[in-house]
């Protein structure tokens, strides 16, 4: 077989056999086929498509190319949930204790955040003495005993993926609806979760922009992991402007406390509801999602879920006191307030602005070795279809330095308003099954 041969076939529009998948991807994972080859086949894809049976097949050869983890230790139906991203999405730090507490065991791997903020670890890390580092027996212990553990990604996890998205990310082919779904699912297979819920985020915020977009997305993804036999769905949630009013890493986890109180914006604890409601369900450990819900509104309202977020962080080295004092979390030296520079309705909050803007105050990594400041961010107070007066507070920055009037100045640019009626925004736009 001739990588020429497979580049051509899918340049012509033709469906490539297992066979032909499994030698490109296995054949550039191991150094045989170079980038160019690679890149060629890339843009083929991105203009030819490819069926929902390449697809999965192209999703399997990224699985196999490295480390696979084995939760079958673990008892009960192991869910696991992905986000695609967004601005303040908090959502894990809330939903893993949540579901947990109605005993669906949530063996967690997440990652490091490049972007506006942390990813979930560095947020979890932002609480006194938490740990991700530790050996795969006990990670197993603690969701067995505590149903609920999170680490670090191992090193080898889907080497093919880490290889073709770094080659995607300069050839102009990362906009590919069948490659992004791979990558996405070639994590979450390798991880081991027998059932899968994913969070698809649309809007200005989002990876994908348009509703249409996003939803082809999901579809692509459930079909994937339906194909290779993980129950799977999705929801598509809105990301036209920030999730709750939170962002930045201690800042976010204070938030997720507060939904676990019962408390907190009702975004934020509508979508853990919604995601969590799934991940009950496909546990099977709710006939249904109206019985689910239920379920996790009672773990809520009784203090469980709060008991079992004390539990995970004293099990992984952190300060469990942090939940009843939230204060002591790193907490920044400034907190500068941003007014208004007109009256009116909130029209629009440019996510990916305010998310841009918590990165220059050092809440995220511009470069994958930059160090990232965990008590600084920005809390919200304003949000779409909210009026304000001109010079009234839309935010405040929690800052380490003095002088962030250039971020000031990026967050009144993100906001538009209009002396209209706006409509709330829905949060849930559909739900892929």
């Amino acid at each position: 077989m001739r990588m020429v041969d497979v580049i051509e076939k899918k340049r012509d529009g033709l469906k490539l056999t297992k066979e032909e998948i499994r030698f490109a991807v296995e054949g550039y994972t191991n150094g045989k086929v170079p980038d160019y080859q690679m890149s060629a086949l890339a843009m083929a894809i991105f203009f030819q498509d490819m069926t929902t049976d390449e697809r999965a097949e192209l999703t399997l050869a990224m699985v196999e190319s490295g480390d696979q983890i084995d939760l079958s230790a673990i008892e009960g139906i192991k869910v696991d949930k992905h986000s695609t991203g967004g601005v303040g999405d908090k959502t894990t730090i809330a939903l893993a204790p949540l579901v947990a507490a109605v005993g669906v065991p949530v063996a967690k791997m997440s990652g490091r955040g490049l972007g506006h903020t942390g990813g979930t670890i560095d947020k979890l890390e932002s609480i006194p003495g938490f740990s991700v580092e530790m050996d795969t027996a006990t990670f197993q212990e603690l969701v067995n005993h505590n149903k609920l553990a999170v680490v670090g990604q191992t090193g080898n996890l889907t080497p093919a993926d880490k290889k073709l998205y770094s080659l995607r990310d300069v050839t102009a082919t990362v906009n590919s609806i069948p490659l992004i779904a791979s990558s996405i699912m070639s994590k979450k297979i390798a991880s081991g979760a027998d059932a899968i819920v994913l969070d698809v985020k649309t809007g200005s915020g989002a990876f994908m922009k348009e509703l249409d977009q996003s939803k082809e997305l999901a579809e692509a993804m459930v079909a994937i992991g339906k194909s290779l036999g993980r129950d799977t769905m999705a929801i598509i949630s809105d990301m036209n402007q920030p999730l709750g009013l939170t962002i930045g890493n201690a800042l976010e986890v204070k938030e997720a406390i507060e939904v676990l109180k019962g408390e907190g914006p009702d975004d934020v604890r509508e979508l853990c509801l919604t995601l969590g409601s799934q991940m009950v369900y496909l546990a099977k450990k709710a006939a249904s999602i109206e019985e689910a819900r239920q379920q996790l509104e009672e773990v809520i309202a009784n203090g469980e879920a709060l008991n079992v977020l004390k539990t995970f962080i004293k099990a992984q080295h952190g300060d469990p006191s942090i939940v009843d004092s939230p204060e002591k979390l790193p907490e920044a030296t400034y907190k500068i307030a941003v007014h208004a520079k007109q009256s009116g309705t909130v029209s629009e909050i440019v996510a990916n602005k305010i998310g841009t803007a918590a990165m220059v105050l050092g809440a995220g990594r511009a470069t994958k070795d930059a160090q990232i400041d965990l008590a600084v961010g920005i809390v919200l107070h304003k949000k779409i279809g909210d009026y304000v007066e001109a010079g009234e507070p839309i935010a405040t920055l929690h800052a380490n330095k003095e002088n962030v009037e250039h971020v000031s100045k990026m967050v009144q640019e993100a906001y538009s308003f209009t002396e209209q009626k706006v409509e709330k925004l829905p949060l849930i736009y559909d739900v892929i099954q």
